[in-house]
């Protein structure tokens, strides 16, 4: 049996006899990043640090968890929508996808997901909620992989999208992937109301005024090396959240 389970790539002869400890569900989008990124990061770097997590939990704690395929399903701001090729999926579709997915796996005897998300703009504490009151037997937590860890001292400028962290993780995971000679300077406006940027109130930024080249954050610091490091901290976190998970009472 593998260490950890991918069902990107797993197949039926693998997967038929296993009981899981927990599935774990990357969830991203489909969004430029900067000039110098793929569509796909945030679904990329979910799914990465989910199964560096899931090998993690089982050399060190001996758990078998499966990695669902990510899902690429987001939601964006004003400004982003008629960017080529950025897909806008609304709440209700991402619910009706959650929900489909949780419904299938309950059925089949799992009783804990967590969902690992890599996109800033989605959200699934009322999916959570409506489904703790459907199912109250099965458990899901959800958490963004970028915030697992506190960035400070991994990086030198810590911005919010396409920056030199995300930059530096996909440096890592996917090199190949990354042409740092492309990249903007992500440089960005911020709300002019000093109330809205304390957070008294909250309303989607217009990505078309307050960034030119879709970044939020300079990327061109960002390296192979402080991805890496900052990558590995994160799905060691996740990893130790997965054996709480399968091994503590949810409350002392």
């Amino acid at each position: 049996m593998a260490d950890c389970l991918d069902l990107t790539s797993a197949n039926l002869c693998g997967m038929k006899d296993l009981v899981p400890d927990l599935v774990v569900l990357p969830w991203g989008a489909i969004e430029p990043h900067n000039l110098h990124l793929p569509y796909l990061t945030d679904a990329l770097l979910a799914r990465d640090v989910a199964l560096d997590a899931a090998r993690l939990a089982r050399e060190k704690y001996g758990h078998r968890c499966v990695v669902m395929p990510a899902m690429p399903l987001g939601s964006h701001n004003p400004g982003q929508f008629d960017l080529p090729f950025c897909i806008h999926f609304r709440q209700e579709t991402q619910i009706a996808v959650f929900r489909d997915i949780v419904c299938a796996l309950y059925r089949q005897g799992v009783r804990k997901l967590v969902v690992i998300n890599g996109h800033g703009g989605n959200s699934f504490k009322g999916m959570i909620r409506d489904l703790a009151f459907d199912l109250p037997d099965f458990l899901v937590f959800a958490g963004e992989w970028y915030r697992a860890v506190k960035p400070e001292g991994y990086f030198d400028i810590v911005g919010d999208h396409a920056d030199e962290l995300e930059t530096s993780v996909m440096m890592h995971y996917h090199p190949d992937y990354v042409d740092l000679s492309e990249a903007g300077d992500g440089a960005s406006a911020t709300f002019a109301s000093d109330a809205l940027r304390k957070g008294v109130a909250w309303t989607p930024r217009d990505w078309s005024k307050i960034s030119k080249d879709t970044g939020v954050g300079d990327p061109r610091r960002a390296t192979e090396e402080k991805g890496k490091a900052f990558a590995g901290a994160c799905a060691s976190a996740f990893a130790d959240l997965f054996h709480d998970l399968v091994t503590r009472p949810l409350y002392d």
